[in-house]
């Protein structure tokens, strides 16, 4: 039986990155990129991809642009940042004796990695009803100890895409 004061919580599972610290990691890579040794006398450096919509990663050669890469990771990760933001899927492109790769950052659930996440819940936590909506996935419970073990299951899923929780209600 429904009862009307039965309280129902919820929270919004999302892709998104933090802009102000993916600017942190922007100038702290670019700070590294400088003062490394090997990176000196070359085209090294790390500028932004359009309307900070990614990185575009400019080097001498392909080993150049994937230390510079791995500068990004370790950035990211000491910031306690996904490196499941960076898109690495397209080519490096060398031209002109220098190498330049664009990683747009990846945000948005489109409708596939929508689909695994409610899956995935449906599957393992029937209290809970998982609702596409748009590019998020809302998640309504009538206990916090049940979006809690949401929250879990969808850490530890280890998707290959980053997820980000948010409008707790």
């Amino acid at each position: 039986m429904y009862n009307e004061y039965m309280a129902t919580f919820s929270f919004d599972i999302v892709s998104e990155y933090d802009k102000a610290e993916m600017n942190n990691v922007f100038a702290q890579t670019q700070k590294e990129i400088t003062g490394r040794y090997d990176f000196k006398n070359t085209p090294a450096e790390v500028e932004w991809l359009g309307d900070k919509a990614g990185f575009k990663i400019i080097g001498a050669n392909d080993w150049q642009i994937e230390s510079i890469v791995d500068i990004i990771r370790k950035k990211l990760s000491s910031r306690e940042l996904s490196s499941k933001v960076l898109d690495l899927s397209k080519t490096i492109v060398t031209s002109n004796m220098k190498a330049t790769q664009e990683v747009p950052f990846i945000a948005g659930l489109d409708q596939d990695k929508a689909k695994q996440i409610t899956k995935l819940l449906r599957d393992e936590l029937p209290k809970i009803k998982p609702q596409i909506q748009g590019d998020a996935v809302r998640v309504v419970g009538s206990s916090k100890d049940d979006l809690q073990a949401a929250m879990q299951l969808v850490r530890a899923a280890d998707f290959d895409f980053p997820v980000a929780f948010n409008n707790f209600r």
